[in-house]
Order: structure tokens, then C-alpha cells, then sequence
């Protein structure tokens, strides 16, 4: 059985396309693309569950249309569309010194003045040219290389130096 931690959340599947079984794979992370990888993980009730891809073209920087094996018509394609798509952890590119921002959802943010966790990152807010770190209770914080003091890959845990006052906002 596949367990949460072991993989990280990579996108959403959306409408089906055509009749043959595609379907659109709105992504935020094209780990699927750089690494050899088969197969992408699907949320399916509440079960993480491999599906393995036949092939894959894409439409634009952050969308794709994905056939998956034994995915044969729009009626089956229609039962995954609004599903979560996963990518092992274990098959990531990155390394100790970088990590792509789908990679960290999930890591706690730890002040590094005072040891204490902030919270744990739901979003990653990369809109902009200030990218920000949106916390589970809605806390936005800068996401500043120069703030980062320590990432613990095995811990999902990142040391920061907040700015003063941040938090009391």
C-alpha cells in the first residue's frame, strides 16, 4: 500500500478528452516528464493507487493529456476526472539542495530564532515575483531563498528566520 508521505501531490486530473480515454492532467511539477517514471499516483476514494501511462503529450506549460493503460473510453476516463495526482518521492529528481515547490507541501516551517513550528505549508503562492508560503491557518509567508536556514528532507521540515513582526499581522 502506497502512504501519503511517500509521495507528494503533483496536480489534478480534469475533463476527459475525446473518446479513447484521455484525459487532462492540469500540473504543478513536471517531475513526470524529467524522470523515467511509468506511472503517476491517484487518489481514488481515499486510496493512493499507481496508474500507468501509455503516453502523454502536452498542451501547454502546465497541462497535458495522459492516456493511461487499461483507460480505454470516456466513460472510464469521465470516473478519474477531479482526481489528485501523485509522484513517488523516492523518483524525484531533486536533491539536498533543491526541491521544487510541489515537494513541500506538506513540511513544517520552523522559526529558527526560536525552534518553534509555525505551521505546515498547504500552498506554495508562485503568481507573483514574491513567492510566498501559504500555512494551513492562512499565514503568508515570504518564501525567500535568504530566509531558509535548513531544509530536512527526512524530517519535512524547513528552518527559517522570520522577519520581526511577521506573525503578529
Amino acid at each position: 500500500m502506497i502512504k501519503e508521505e511517500e509521495v507528494y501531490r503533483i496536480g489534478r486530473l480534469g475533463k476527459t478528452h475525446g473518446v479513447r480515454g484521455e484525459i487532462s492532467f492540469l500540473f504543478d511539477d513536471d517531475v513526470f516528464d524529467r524522470v523515467d517514471s511509468d506511472y503517476l499516483i491517484l487518489e481514488v476514494d481515499g486510496i493512493l493507487v499507481p496508474f500507468f501511462m501509455e503516453e502523454y503529450r502536452f498542451k501547454s506549460d502546465a497541462n497535458a493529456i495522459v492516456k493511461f493503460e487499461g483507460i480505454d473510453t470516456q466513460e472510464r476516463a469521465r470516473d478519474l476526472t477531479g482526481s489528485d495526482v501523485f509522484f513517488p518521492r523516492a523518483l524525484s529528481d531533486s536533491d539536498d539542495d533543491t526541491l521544487t515547490w510541489a515537494e513541500i507541501i506538506g513540511y513544517s516551517l520552523i522559526d529558527a530564532a526560536t525552534s518553534q513550528s509555525i505551521g505546515q505549508i498547504a500552498s506554495v503562492d508562485d503568481s507573483t515575483m514574491n513567492v510566498l508560503f501559504e500555512l494551513e491557518d492562512g499565514t503568508l509567508i515570504p518564501a525567500s531563498e535568504e530566509l531558509v536556514t535548513d531544509i530536512d528532507k527526512d524530517k519535512k521540515r524547513i528552518k527559517m528566520t522570520i522577519p520581526q513582526g511577521l506573525l503578529e499581522i
